[in-house]
């Protein structure tokens, strides 16, 4: 049995949009005085550049929301919380509103998943009316439990963000957790520049503290944590070959084993809407044509089975063995990781999402399936 490669180039991009269709939308307030770098920490932490200057629908006197089409996110950035009493109490009320509101929707894109209270390392002090504004909040939040998390930024000497976590650790506050940021590089000088760090714990607490239903559109938006993405597309990744290992116990010939390839491409298709790229159907296509070769064996081809005919024990002829449920679980899992390689690689900069439509990039594909193959087998 052989692949069409166009058609399942065309069934891979039909289930990434089915898959982007079908995120759910993340919904986040942020809070905190003007200045605290709110906006910087949103544009650092998500895709798209959300709060751009001038950007965002008011939907409050002091609230205006945060989106981009086509990315399943709302952000809803609170202001003038400094402005007296008064306007703290409004700002509070705003959003106990915003969380009940969108509670009663009963609907999971309504709803407000997190809050982040975010306070300004870099001023040395936190004001005791910032400590009772958040005692309040948490007892308006107590049967809501939207996780509040607070966010020390422009934390430009860790010493400093440590002792002023000390000190809002010892005010016993309902939040999920505190976390030190810098969410860009700051240079102190010409011969030093501070790095930006502490984004991807956000990440991990926010994967934490979030449902399940909520975690690959976290994953989708955020730009902060390759170790967050990663994580999630080894889960997509173990169980495809779980999947493929059942697909492969079937008495079904070798030769014939395309009967894999939805699995396969059901894999590829989780980890691309997990990393966020934009990819099209002539980048499938060819990544498809350098895996699969002319008789779609597997998703990586004849090309490939003599190879693992002598990798793999007890898989027989090509035209006669049965596939085994490790051989199977063993290919599946080989080509996830070798594409999430890829995606790291698109991710940190040192290739292209569009290289994947060359020569080089080919290559690069076929290399890391060839090692991660390696690796499995040992």
């Amino acid at each position: 049995m052989t692949v069409d490669i166009d058609r399942a180039a065309q069934d891979a991009v039909n289930l990434i949009a089915d898959r982007i269709r079908n995120l759910k939308t993340l919904n986040i307030i942020v809070a905190g005085k003007t200045g605290v770098g709110k906006s910087t920490l949103i544009n650092a932490i998500f895709r798209e550049k959300l709060a751009e200057t001038g950007m965002g629908k008011p939907v409050t006197e002091h609230m205006r929301k945060l989106t981009k089409k086509n990315v399943p996110i709302a952000v809803y950035d609170t202001r003038g919380f400094e402005l007296g009493r008064d306007v703290q109490a409004e700002v509070r009320r705003e959003i106990v509103d915003a969380i009940r509101k969108g509670l009663a929707t009963q609907d999971i894109n309504k709803a407000i998943h997190c809050i982040w209270y975010c306070i300004n390392t870099a001023s040395n002090r936190v004001e005791p009316e910032e400590i009772q504004w958040l005692k309040e909040l948490s007892k308006e939040n107590r049967v809501t439990q939207v996780p509040v998390i607070i966010v020390l930024t422009q934390s430009f000497s860790r010493k400093k963000a440590d002792e002023l976590r000390r000190i809002l650790l010892n005010e016993n506050l309902d939040v999920v957790q505190i976390i030190p940021v810098l969410a860009q590089d700051y240079e102190i000088d010409d011969d030093y520049v501070a790095k930006s760090y502490g984004m991807d714990v956000l990440i991990k607490v926010m994967g934490e503290a979030l449902p399940e239903e909520l975690i690959d559109t976290l994953q989708n938006v955020q730009i902060a944590s390759i170790e967050e993405k990663k994580r999630r597309a080894q889960a997509a990744v173990a169980t495809a070959s779980v999947a493929a290992a059942g697909e492969g116990a079937a008495p079904v010939p070798f030769s014939d084993c395309a009967m894999l390839i939805p699995t396969q491409l059901g894999m590829i298709a989780t980890i691309t809407v997990i990393f966020g790229f934009d990819v099209n159907k002539s980048i499938i296509t060819a990544l498809l044509s350098a895996t699969l070769g002319s008789g779609g064996a597997t998703l990586l081809g004849k090309v490939f089975v003599s190879n693992l005919l002598k990798v793999i024990p007890g898989i027989g002829t090509i035209g006669g063995g049965a596939i085994s449920a490790a051989a199977a679980g063993v290919i599946t899992a080989a080509l996830g990781e070798a594409y999430i390689g890829v995606m790291e690689l698109v991710f940190n900069g040192e290739m292209n999402i569009s290289d994947l439509n060359t020569e080089q990039g080919r290559e690069t594909m076929t290399k890391m399936f060839r090692q991660r193959l390696s690796v499995r087998r040992k």
